[in-house]
């Protein structure tokens, strides 16, 4: 284990140690892993891989979450059957539920700072410690089901606040503090702005005090327009219009009692209602009842609402106006229920004494499309132990819930009760109904029938015995469709196969090769002629002679214990250059092979490249197969007077390489490839990295044949005029003045070059030997590419004649190996016993 691992290993079990106190308060140690979906355990997988956890580890997690060890085993148990499922059934790999390996990420801390980075800048920027802590609780989060209607007042984005800038409603009921606007219009113009003081009374001008308090804006403006009559008679008649408004809307004392997130007393304006002093506290909490929060005024209860009202249909019912010093009491649910698996909204959901399971299932929002809708599984609490009761779909709005249920909704079966399937040769394949008394021969006819390359001789239907086991039922599809054989009844899930005839044999090919312009693979075709695949293959090519066309052809029925039996069978054919019709055409078979040889005589022209001193260089084409260098120099004007035909080289690539499309270039690729195998071997068993092995590779890599041009002209026609090939360079150099001296000596550097000097001097004109320098593995190259060795001859070396432009090359001595002690111990002893079985002998 690496050390990031060794890492990694150890922060996690202190985090599960944190874990363990921090996160006390969920308590998992009643949860019932058979009571758990499959979508709650992959989801849990999959919450656990995306923050780096394995298998093992997240058993470790539930475990320090408070789970019962019986329990984390059955959890394991699940696990490893749910990722068996997931790879027969999609053919992933157990890792492929792990998002981050497929994202390319192992490391758990990575994975945390992934998500560190990714958090809004504006939020406060959590630890990794934080973000571990919170990521552990959030694996386990599903498995405690969810109270319906929790979210609603801890939802930051939903406010119940009322609106403040509204026509003041007719039913507001006045009390002390509120302001009131006085308008009076018509013959009668007048306005007041009136407080309500402690008393709920109002001082109107000409008229006296009002008492206003604990009227509605509607009762108001009814008791004031008849105390200003007497002052305004204008009012009476309808002259005069009186108009009362909230100047500014008061402060109510309200006090929130019971199961409440928060209970305590709110200040709140005078237009809230039920549901804004629910938002302002957080709602009922775990315990509390939705659907029977009690409003209390005056000791009396005066509404009582019922939040399911709005969370299913957005009705507000019973969502009165609070006044002041109002009482909200959340009392303790009475009956809850669980209904889990194939529902669209999976919740604990409150229920009252008059609702049935039908209502329960409404308020999950339904079933979801997949569900099993025939009955529903029931998990009851009774006094002693659980038990289980099936609920059919007839008794959804008669039974009645009970506190505590759990309702079980599955999904419906994998497989289909009416499915048969037809494949293979047949023109619209696929899936059918299995209709009533449906045959073999009606199914084809719903496939619109056989194709024409329908192997009609055999068919089969594979078929699910009542074990599962599979059974398969051939038929002859000809006689069936004929009606000569009788028709099979299918059975569901049966499965027909129809072959084609291409399905049961090699696909048939021709094989064109040789002098056609696009040789290659063609399909077969029945009355396929030698013309027609010699026009598919481009037609011949210039150099294509038409008159021997050979044609091998597979031989079935050989005889196998002769020595002399035929393999194959070959004809040689002549065409009409033209490719016209004729009556007597060659008729090809299955995987015939073509060949097209070129025509006798035919040459493409090849040409040699003078350079140099030679009185026309360029580039010549060899007229005659025996044309030598010597009929070469001729037809340039012969060399020029500066010319230096010692150091004269000749450079033979090969036509393979100068003309790879050339049919009359002979490959030596394969002569190349073990001159290299044999260097590489001897640069393995020799010596290591010497400048003598890498100057004999560059040798065989540069291609250059040593040639005596002296002598060349001087004796035509000799075995020293060597005949020229297509793409030879041969070239002259000027008269050369400098000698290299390369490799291990003191001074590597080109010395002018004088006939007094020997070899010797040359190699001290370098500054003489290096220490690694292999004095017996010196050699020289000569300027026209070939190479000479010292020799030695009793004590005394010969070392080889220095001419202009030639290289002395001086490679590395080979590294030895230093003897170790182990070496030194085993010489000594194959040596003591050498002596000792000496000494035996000798007595």
């Amino acid at each position: 284990m690496n050390v990031r691992n060794t890492i990694t290993a150890v922060l996690f079990f202190f985090t599960v140690l944190i874990a363990q106190s921090a996160y006390a308060q969920n308590n998992y140690a009643d949860v019932k892993v058979d009571d758990l979906t499959d979508a709650q355990v992959r989801q849990m997988i999959e919450r656990a891989a995306s923050i780096g956890y394995n298998d093992a580890q997240l058993e470790q997690m539930a475990a320090a979450q408070g789970m019962k060890p019986a329990e984390v085993q059955k959890l394991k148990l699940r696990v490893e059957k749910i990722r068996k499922e997931g790879n027969n059934s999609t053919g992933s790999s157990k890792d492929g539920i792990k998002k981050n390996e497929v994202n390319g990420t192992s490391d758990p801390g990575r994975s945390y700072q992934n998500q560190k980075d990714s958090t809004d800048k504006s939020l406060k920027i959590k630890t990794l410690e934080e973000q571990r802590k919170e990521d552990m609780a959030n694996i386990f989060l599903d498995l405690k089901p969810k109270i319906f209607g929790a979210e609603l007042f801890k939802n930051s984005n939903i406010t119940f606040e009322p609106n403040l800038r509204m026509a003041t409603p007719r039913s507001y009921v006045i009390g002390p503090d509120d302001e009131l606007l006085v308008d009076l219009s018509g013959d009668n113009e007048a306005s007041y702005k009136l407080k309500v003081n402690p008393e709920g009374i109002i001082n109107l001008q000409y008229v006296g005090p009002v008492a206003v308090g604990g009227l509605s804006i509607e009762q108001a403006i009814s008791k004031v327009k008849a105390k200003m009559s007497g002052t305004y008679p204008a009012l009476k008649s309808g002259r005069t219009n009186l108009a009362i408004n909230l100047g500014n809307i008061r402060s109510i004392k309200i006090t929130l009692l019971g199961e409440v997130v928060k209970p305590g007393s709110y200040t709140l304006s005078s237009l809230s209602t039920v549901f804004n002093a629910l938002n302002a506290s957080g709602g009922p909490n775990s315990n509390g009842s939705f659907r029977k929060i009690q409003v209390i005024r005056g000791n009396k209860v005066v509404s009582t609402v019922d939040v399911y009202d709005f969370l299913l249909n957005g009705i507000q019912k019973n969502n009165i106006r609070l006044q002041d010093q109002d009482v909200i009491n959340i009392p303790v649910y009475q009956s809850r229920v669980e209904m889990s698996g194939e529902v669209k909204r999976p919740a604990l959901f409150e229920v009252l004494s008059t609702e049935s399971l039908e209502d329960v299932i409404r308020f999950a929002g339904g079933f979801s499309d997949k569900a099993y809708t025939a009955q529903i599984k029931v998990l009851q609490n009774t006094n002693k132990e659980r038990k289980i009761t099936d609920v059919s779909a007839e008794q959804f709005g008669t039974y009645g819930p009970l506190n505590g249920d759990k309702y079980i909704v599955e999904s419906i079966l994998d497989r289909f009760e009416n499915r048969v399937e037809i494949v293979g040769a047949v023109f619209r394949p696929g899936q059918f109904e299995l209709d009533k008394g449906l045959t073999l021969k009606a199914l084809i006819a719903k496939a619109d029938g056989v194709k024409e390359d329908a192997f009609l001789n055999r068919g089969y239907i594979s078929r699910l015995n009542p074990d599962n086991s599979l059974a398969l039922i051939s038929f002859d599809v000809d006689k069936v469709l004929k009606g000569t054989e009788a028709d099979i009844p299918l059975f569901r899930e049966d499965k027909v196969t129809i072959s084609s005839i291409f399905d049961l044999r090699d696909e048939y090919k021709v094989t064109v090769q040789g002098e056609v312009r696009a040789p290659g693979t063609f399909e077969y075709a029945e009355n396929m002629r030698l013309e027609d695949v010699i026009q598919m293959a481009g037609g011949f090519k210039e150099g294509a002679t038409p008159n021997r066309i050979e044609i091998s052809r597979r031989i079935k029925n050989s005889d196998a214990m002769s020595a002399s039996a035929s393999i194959a069978e070959v004809f040689n054919v002549s065409v009409d250059p033209n490719l016209k019709l004729v009556d007597k055409d060659f008729v090809l078979k299955p995987f015939d092979v073509v060949s097209i040889r070129s025509a006798e005589g035919y040459q493409v022209q090849k040409q040699v490249k003078l350079e140099g001193e030679v009185l026309y260089p360029g580039t010549y084409t060899i007229m005659q197969k025996n044309e030598r260098i010597s009929d070469l120099i001729k037809r340039a004007g012969g060399l020029t007077h500066t010319a230096y035909p010692d150091g004269a080289s000749l450079k033979r690539p090969g036509a393979e390489k100068v003309n790879p499309g050339d049919k009359n270039a002979i490959n030596n690729r394969e002569e190349e490839d073990k001159k290299f195998l044999s260097l590489k071997r001897a640069q393995e068993v020799g010596a290591k990295d010497t400048v003598k092995a890498d100057v004999e590779q560059k040798l065989i890599q540069s291609d250059l044949v040593g040639i005596d041009l002296v002598h060349i002209l001087k004796k035509p026609q000799s075995r020293y005029d060597l005949i020229v090939e297509d793409g030879d360079i041969i070239r002259v150099p000027r008269q050369l003045q400098i000698v290299k001296v390369t490799g291990e000596v003191l001074n590597p550097n080109g010395i002018v070059y004088l006939p007094s000097k020997n070899f010797k001097q040359y190699i001290n004109g370098a500054g003489g030997y290096t220490a690694n320098a292999l004095k017996k593995g010196t050699y020289i190259k000569y300027a026209n590419g070939s190479v000479e060795a010292a020799r030695k001859f009793l004590f005394f070396n010969n070392y080889p004649k220095v001419k202009p432009g030639a290289e002395i090359m001086v490679p590395k001595r080979a590294e030895r190996e230093r003897m170790t002690a182990q070496s030194w111990i085993g010489l000594g002893t194959a040596i003591a016993s050498m002596g000792a079985i000496i000494v035996s002998l000798l007595r």
